[in-house]
């Protein structure tokens, strides 16, 4: 099975300029549909409406953190296979921890490139 690049990622930051610098190295990566969103209550409601194949979404954000929307995410019938990434500033054991009881299927620290981000991918979508 090869990954559809054409799927819709779905990419959660409450800071403009992390949203806009995931997108680039998604597109440098050949991913066309991508959509935002600032906060993970605005994403869990896109998440709800429409059909992602993929979430890449930053731990610390207000008034939901990652963490919060990917229990959401795993908690919904309709959502829980979905593949999520979490992106965060903090690689405490803790956090990681966190986020893998809560089922992430993925976990990328800041700053990354390209290159991390693409092995991050494939490990949870297959290579492309």
């Amino acid at each position: 099975m090869s990954v559809d690049l054409n799927m819709n990622v779905l990419i959660v930051d409450d800071y403009k300029t992390m949203l806009r610098i995931i997108r680039n190295l998604l597109k440098q990566l050949g991913f066309q549909n991508i959509e935002e969103a600032s906060d993970g209550s605005q994403a869990l409601k896109m998440l709800k409406s429409g059909k992602y194949g993929l979430v890449i979404s930053d731990w610390n954000m207000e008034p939901m953190t990652g963490l919060q929307l990917l229990r959401e995410v795993r908690n919904d019938e309709n959502l829980k296979k979905l593949p999520f990434i979490m992106v965060t500033a903090e690689s405490k054991s803790e956090n990681v921890i966190a986020a893998k009881e809560a089922g992430v299927s993925n976990y990328i620290v800041k700053p990354f490139n390209a290159e991390t981000l693409k092995g991050k991918l494939v490990s949870v979508l297959g290579e492309f």
